[in-house]
C-alpha cells in the first residue's frame, strides 16, 4: 500500500466508482422479475441482493485473472490507460441507466480498456484470441443459451403443475423465485465484482506494486465486494422497470424459470473464467420465459432497443476510452481534464434523471401505456402456436394475460355470453 502513487490512488477510487455503477446498473438482473411478480417488496429485494453480491465476491478470482492478465498485454501498459478505460465504462453505464436500457457493464469495461490501450500502444497491445474466446463468443452464445433454457424450463414448470391448484402453485413458485433470485445475486457478485478486482489488480501491476500474474490482494476483494453491494442496494430502478415490465409480463412460474436458468449460466461461466455479461444472460432468460408460455408476449420494440445498446456498448465505450486516453497522454493537465469531464458528465446525467424520477415507490408502474397494447410479433406468435397451453386453474396473476389472448365474441354469440355472465 505504501507504494501507491496519487495517480494510482485515483485509478483505484475510479475503479470502485465503476463497481458501484455496475451494482445499481445490474440490480435488475437478479431482482426485476421478483419485484414485478410481487414475490418480494422492492426495498427488501435490493437489500437481499446487496448482501448476496457481497458474499459472491469472495467465491472466486478466475474472472479477475482473465481481466488482469488476458485482454491486454501488460508490457508497456500505463496507469493512465486504465483510468481512461474506466472513464469510458462509467459514462456508458450512466447513459444507458438514464434511458433504462439493460446494457452490459462488463462490455463497457472491456470496450473502454480496449479503446484506451489501442490509443496508447496500438492494436498489437490487444490479445485478440482472448477477446474472441472469452468475450465475443460468450456475448453471442450466453443470451441464446439462457433464453432456450428458460423457454424449456417454463414449459416444464407448466406441464408439471398442470393438474395442481393454480393459486397454490403460484405461491410456491414465488417462494422459489426468492431462492433463485438469491442465487442470481450470488452469481452476479461472483462474476461482476471480479471485473473490478481484475482492473484494480491490473493497475497495481502497471504501477509496480504487484508482480505480473498476481492474484487480487484481500483488500481489493473486500473493497470491490463492498462497492458493488452498495450500488446494488441503491437500486437501478429504471432498468428494473424495463426488465420487469418492459420486456414481457411474467407469472411466478416464468420468473422462477428465468432466474434459475440465468443463475446456472452465470455460475458455470465464472467457474471457467468467462467474463460473461450477466445483463445479457438475464435478459435472454426473461425473453425465453416470456416465449415459453402460450399467450406470452415479448415486446420486441423494447427488446430491439436493448439489442442495439448491446451492439453499441463495446465500440461506444471504446471510443470514449480512446478519447480519454488521448487527453491523459498530454500530461497532468490532461488527467485533470479527463477527471473533470467524468465528474461533469456524471452530474449532467444525474440531473437529467431527476426530471422523471423512478424509485421503489413507482418501479412497478407501467412505463408507457403503449407497451401494454403492443401486439405479439412474428416470433412470439410462431412459438406460442406450438406451445401447449397450461391446464388447470389459471393463477390470478395470469388472468389478464389469458383474457388478452381470447378474441371478443361478436353478434348473437356476444349476447349469449353477456347473458351467461
Amino acid at each position: 500500500m505504501e507504494h501507491i502513487t496519487l495517480l494510482l490512488g485515483i485509478v483505484i477510487v475510479t475503479a470502485l466508482v465503476f463497481d458501484f455503477t455496475n451494482g445499481f446498473h445490474d440490480t435488475a438482473n437478479a431482482m426485476a422479475t421478483t419485484i414485478s411478480t410481487g414475490a418480494l417488496k422492492p426495498k427488501t429485494a435490493v437489500a437481499m441482493s446487496a448482501v448476496l453480491n457481497l458474499v459472491g465476491a469472495f467465491l472466486s478470482v478466475e474472472v479477475a485473472k482473465t481481466i488482469s492478465g488476458g485482454i491486454v498485454n501488460e508490457d508497456g501498459l500505463k496507469t493512465e490507460v486504465i483510468f481512461a478505460a474506466l472513464v469510458g465504462a462509467i459514462l456508458w453505464n450512466l447513459l444507458t441507466w438514464l434511458v433504462g436500457l439493460p446494457s452490459s457493464s462488463s462490455h463497457a469495461l472491456f470496450g473502454g480498456l480496449i479503446g484506451a490501450a489501442v490509443m496508447s500502444m496500438g492494436w498489437s497491445s490487444i490479445n485478440g484470441g482472448t477477446v474472441v474466446t472469452k468475450i465475443l463468443i460468450p456475448a453471442l452464445a450466453a443470451p441464446l443459451v439462457a433464453g432456450i433454457a428458460a423457454t424449456l424450463a417454463t414449459r416444464l414448470t407448466y406441464r408439471i403443475g398442470r393438474n395442481t391448484d393454480g393459486r397454490a402453485t403460484a405461491k410456491g413458485y414465488r417462494t422459489g423465485q426468492i431462492a433463485s433470485a438469491g442465487l442470481v445475486s450470488l452469481a452476479h457478485g461472483t462474476n461482476d465484482a471480479q471485473k473490478t478486482m481484475g482492473i484494480i489488480t491490473l493497475a497495481l501491476i502497471t504501477g509496480g506494486v504487484l508482480n505480473p500474474g498476481a492474484n487480487p490482494p484481500m483488500w481489493v476483494i473486500v473493497s470491490a465486494g463492498i462497492a458493488i453491494a452498495l450500488g446494488t442496494y441503491l437500486g437501478g430502478w429504471r432498468i428494473i422497470r424495463t426488465m420487469g415490465k418492459g420486456l414481457t409480463d411474467l407469472a411466478p412460474q416464468q420468473g422462477f424459470a428465468a432466474q434459475t436458468s440465468a443463475a446456472t449460466a452465470i455460475l458455470a461461466s465464472s467457474h471457467i473464467g468467462f467474463s460473461l455479461s450477466t445483463t445479457q444472460v438475464c435478459s435472454g432468460a426473461v425473453m425465453g420465459a416470456g416465449l415459453g408460455r402460450k399467450g406470452g408476449v415479448v415486446r420486441w420494440s423494447t427488446a430491439t432497443r436493448m439489442f442495439v445498446a448491446w451492439g453499441l456498448t463495446l465500440p461506444a465505450a471504446g471510443l470514449v476510452g480512446a478519447g480519454a486516453e488521448f487527453l491523459t497522454k498530454q500530461g497532468p493537465w490532461g488527467v485533470a481534464a479527463t477527471a473533470a469531464l467524468l465528474v461533469g458528465g456524471s452530474a449532467v446525467i444525474w440531473s437529467l434523471s431527476r426530471r422523471n424520477s423512478v424509485d421503489h415507490t413507482n418501479v412497478t408502474d407501467d412505463e408507457d401505456d403503449a407497451l401494454e397494447a403492443e401486439p405479439a410479433g412474428v416470433v412470439t406468435t410462431a412459438i406460442a402456436a406450438v406451445t401447449p397451453p397450461p391446464t388447470g386453474p389459471v393463477p390470478s396473476s395470469d388472468v389478464d394475460l389469458v383474457k388478452a389472448t381470447i378474441p371478443a365474441p361478436t353478434g348473437s354469440v356476444a349476447d349469449s355470453a353477456r347473458a351467461t355472465v
